[in-house]
């Protein structure tokens, strides 16, 4: 195996669905206290969002709160109850390839926006016969960190 040419410096989010996002808001705002910072919504995703926070400045990471506009299509975002988990990646082109070239299954859509506005991709919670590594029935999103972020990790890693 080659050396790897990017590092996955934190937590950037974890994303939790259900039918009803009410039920979330209640546990995730209400009682947990945190703030939410945005909404999201994608016929093609079949999600309405809402983008809840905990922690500041480059160590913030979201909590997404998702149901699916229509239950009866997909994706189906609240099955499992835990959507995804994201990770700040340093290097996001250079982790898709490399990852790729080690047997990486990764979702259909390759590197895009994400609903946060960063450049995302997801490895496929299942592997195939063509690529043997997936995410172990997880949906993993792969951020891009922005520089301020990678700065700050780098940081906290250093001292």
């Amino acid at each position: 195996m080659s050396e790897r040419p990017f590092s996955v410096l934190g937590l950037q989010q974890i994303a939790v669905g259900a039918a009803d996002k009410g039920a979330l808001r209640a546990l995730w705002v209400d009682l947990f206290g945190l703030e939410i910072e945005g909404s999201f919504q994608s016929e093609k995703e079949n999600v309405d969002e809402e983008i809840a926070v905990l922690g500041t400045g480059p160590f913030k990471v979201e909590v997404d709160l998702m149901q699916p506009l229509d239950p009866d299509k997909k994706p189906k975002v609240h099955e499992p109850p835990l959507n995804h988990i994201g990770l700040w990646i340093d290097d996001l082109p250079a982790a898709v390839e490399w990852l790729s070239a080690q047997g990486c299954r990764f979702a259909p859509g390759g590197i895009r926006k994400g609903a946060s506005g960063y450049d995302v991709c997801f490895v496929h919670p299942k592997a195939n016969e063509a690529s043997p590594i997936g995410g172990a029935g997880v949906l993993i999103e792969l951020v891009q960190a922005p520089p301020e972020v990678i700065e700050a990790f780098r940081k906290l890693a250093a001292s």
